[in-house]
């Protein structure tokens, strides 16, 4: 093995140089892409593919010469038959896809669930980390549609709509207004109207999970006659139980319990206005009641949701086909039964009803907040408890970077409902600011000033964090710089050279400043929304009018801090959606925050349904069952070679592979995050443990990384107990200076284009070399070219 500081030259040192000759048996190489996708053409490194199986979304290609390979197998003594299994489409599309960005603070709520510490013997804690990151996606959900019922019912329907200054310049509004004395001058009704806003939200949040639930969480997985279900299934890892792709059932019932509670949540919202002017005195003593015996049902029914989303889990021991039918119809229909019940009562007549103020009910925002904080706490305790079981120093933040990233969730969470609430409040507010300078509308709830307010805090601190690390890799370029003529030794020195190669050495050693840079953030959102709530809370007032009193420097900062949050938190949100629609329609944008947004949506939705969905759920599947056919029809040898995220689920489709197929496929990983992004992220899944299980189960595995690649890395620790798997660092650029066989520069190559180095094709020979051979080919029907020529 290399030293870090002497990488390889990329000339082979041991094992074979040639692939091997497999006696008439066939191999496969099946190639699976990374981060952003490619076209098979590419991967293939030739213009005429045909898809042998498969659809438009993900799908198996092959060269258009090999498309019949297992009819002559004998034309492929010297080398695999190369196949491509393309899944990009799983995660990418058109700009509109962008909208999925919406949904980020779910995914990020959902990666907190899979960021557990591994433990040992410890189950009820196990079942209380995930009881409380579900319940906190819930009020995630309660979240965003509250930040809607705000500005549909509360901005414009009760402030807007009942103030004359402001309606007056709002066409659309007009037939709302009380000037114009129609039947939908009353606030009640106004309220019921638009209610429908954050109603179609709910139900839109719905359609689009129920979609997607039947596109990835009811993929079927290859049923094998080996399924675990005894006392030992419990000791392996947990990507190789057969049940982990197969979320039907949990989805199917979170998505019910999160439906319901978006209509609970507009319901609420209608109840607490009416029955606010209800109980005044002249009030109507019936409607009272009733608003009353609505506030017993949204109880009743809000605490049956949690307890459907407290009381169950994921069920990975076997496939579960089973679905909560009661739950997952009845819940829904119910709450939108109760929703159009507390419409009707909202709107019942009331003449005498002026609308005033803030709508009644403001104060949720904050217990929303306070909520939050305290099960973010409560993660962190429960995580904390989890990792004294089994510390693993790789392990980001001692095993609570799940709690980091749920008080990240909820501060996306906050910054764009938030967001949004400002800017629509600016729009009807005119040029003041709103809360302050008297204008026509009060403007959004305190909470939601004092936390714009922090905005402008929390960049100076991003800027500080920022300055901090810039300066570490400065540091690391030049440590690099005075070390590089021992990588290359005896190159005449070419300073420009040595400068480009260490500085990309150096940014690349930044992803391994991640888990600080994401915990300070995670403490100092915490400290600052904790502040948010309290000056709302102490002070009823919003910042600038709170510090109006206040000597004159402090009085000002606050007053600018106000109203350059409330622009800068709207702001951010526009500038979120523009930055994810250009990565849909721009590949190396795509490929910058690719790598983000595909390890958020490997792992199933197991504690928010709203999430975007699993891609991996289809792909897993889609490789175990093409791995198991290919070599149980054929006998053949197999390479599942993955390169980044692709890396991932071929890691992940070789564990759902039965005992008798494992042994004839080798793993070749390459720029793969399985240790250095997931091992240390996700410890529970793809720690140490569960991948030195992976490399005993498996019978070959070889992994190639660079120290110019900020992805990738080694996957195992050599030990001595086992065959080497990690075979780097390898040299990059290849060549430091021009030569008589490279009289160009060679590129840097970074996190692409392994295949490049000669190293690529020694490891994949000695691969097959290590797999069994058969003593008799099997071969069975191959595939018909339906390849055009080429123009």
């Amino acid at each position: 093995m290399t030293s870090a500081l002497q990488p390889e030259s990329g000339v082979p040192t041991s094992g074979p140089t040639t692939p091997p000759d497999p006696g008439g048996e066939l191999a496969l190489e099946l190639l699976v892409h990374g981060v952003g996708g490619t076209t098979p053409q590419a991967m293939l490194d030739d213009p005429r593919t045909v898809r042998v199986t498969g659809d438009e979304t993900a799908g198996i290609h092959r060269r258009c010469d090999d498309a019949d390979a297992e009819r002559r197998p004998q034309d492929y003594r010297d080398r695999p038959v190369p196949e491509a299994y393309c899944w990009c489409n799983l995660t990418s599309g058109n700009g509109a896809r962008a909208l999925w960005l919406v949904l980020l603070p779910f995914m990020v709520a959902n990666l907190a669930h899979w960021m557990r510490p591994a433990a040992a013997g410890r189950p009820r804690a196990l079942r209380a980390y995930g009881v409380l990151v579900r319940l906190l996606s819930l009020s995630l959900t309660v979240l965003l549609v509250a930040a809607a019922c705000e500005v549909a019912l509360d901005l414009t329907a009760w402030q807007c709509a009942g103030s004359p200054a402001c309606a007056r310049d709002k066409s659309w509004l007009g037939f709302l207004s009380p000037e114009h004395g129609g039947w939908w001058a009353q606030p009640g009704r106004r309220l019921a109207l638009a209610a429908l806003v954050p109603a179609l939200l709910t139900g839109l949040l719905w359609w689009l999970s129920h979609r997607t639930w039947s596109a990835y969480e009811s993929q079927p997985p290859l049923r094998r006659p080996t399924d675990e279900d005894g006392p030992e299934a419990a000791a392996r890892p947990a990507l190789r139980l057969p049940g982990f792709w197969y979320g039907r059932r949990l989805v199917a019932r979170l998505r019910a319990a999160h439906t319901a509670a978006g209509f609970l949540t507009v319901a609420a919202a209608l109840t607490a206005a009416a029955t606010r002017h209800d109980r005044r005195p002249g009030g109507s003593g019936w409607l009272d009641a009733l608003g009353w015996m609505l506030y017993g049902t949204l109880v009743a029914g809000g605490l049956f949701v949690v307890w459907v989303v407290a009381g169950r889990g994921r069920s990975e021991r076997r496939p579960d086909d089973r679905l909560d039918r009661a739950v997952v119809r009845a819940l829904p229909g119910t709450a939108l039964a109760v929703l159009a019940a507390a419409a009707l009562h909202a709107a019942w007549s009331r003449p005498d009803w002026t609308s005033r103020g803030l709508l009644p009910g403001d104060e949720t925002f904050g217990v929303i907040a306070l909520g939050q904080g305290a099960l973010v706490l409560a993660i962190g305790a429960t995580a904390w408890w989890l990792a004294r079981s089994r510390p693993e120093h790789r392990t980001v933040l001692g095993g609570l970077g799940g709690a980091a990233v749920a008080t990240l969730a909820c501060a996306l969470g906050g910054v764009m409902s938030g967001g949004v609430a400002q800017r629509v409040a600016d729009w009807l507010d005119g040029p003041g600011t709103p809360g302050m300078d008297g204008g026509p509308i009060d403007g959004p709830p305190v909470l939601l000033s004092w936390q714009a307010a922090i905005i402008p805090l929390l960049l100076v601190v991003l800027l500080v964090i920022a300055v901090h690390f810039g300066n570490r890799t400065w540091r690391t370029r030049r440590r690099e710089i005075r070390l590089m003529p021992e990588a290359y030794p005896g190159e005449p020195p070419d300073t420009a050279r040595t400068r480009r190669i260490a500085g990309t050495v150096a940014r690349a050693g930044l992803t391994d400043c991640a888990p600080w840079f994401i915990g300070t953030i995670a403490v100092v959102t915490l400290l600052f929304g904790g502040a948010a709530v309290l000056g709302a809370w102490v002070t009823g007032e919003v910042p600038g009018e709170a510090a109006e009193n206040a000597p004159g420097p402090l009085a000002a900062g606050a007053q600018a801090a106000q109203a350059l949050g409330s622009w800068l938190i709207g702001g951010l949100f526009i500038l979120f959606i523009a930055a994810g629609r250009q990565a849909y329609r721009d590949a190396s944008a795509r490929r910058t925050i690719g790598i983000l947004w595909d390890v958020g949506t490997f792992w199933p939705r197991a504690a928010h349904p709203f999430a975007p969905p699993c891609y991996a759920e289809r792909a897993v599947p889609d490789l175990t069952w093409r791995m198991s056919t290919w070599t149980e029809r054929t006998g053949g040898r197999l390479v599942i070679s993955g390169h980044s995220q692709g890396s991932v689920l071929a890691a992940a489709a070789v564990w759902q592979l039965a005992p008798h197929t494992r042994r004839r496929v080798a793993l070749l990983t390459y720029g793969s995050p399985l240790e250095r992004l997931y091992g240390r992220w996700f410890p529970a899944y793809f720690g140490p443990g569960p991948l030195r299980a992976l490399h005993r189960e498996v019978h070959c595995w070889r992994n190639l990384w660079r120290r110019t690649d900020p992805i990738g890395g080694p996957v195992l620790p050599l030990d001595g107990t086992a065959p080497e798997v990690d075979r780097g660092p390898l040299r990059d650029p290849l060549v430091y200076g021009r030569t008589a066989e490279h009289p160009l520069p060679a590129p840097i190559l970074g996190h692409s284009d392994y295949q490049a180095d000669p190293a690529f094709a020694v490891e994949r020979g000695g691969l097959l070399a290590r797999l069994p051979g058969v003593p008799e080919q099997r071969p069975g029907p191959g595939a018909e070219s339906a390849c055009p020529p080429v123009a």
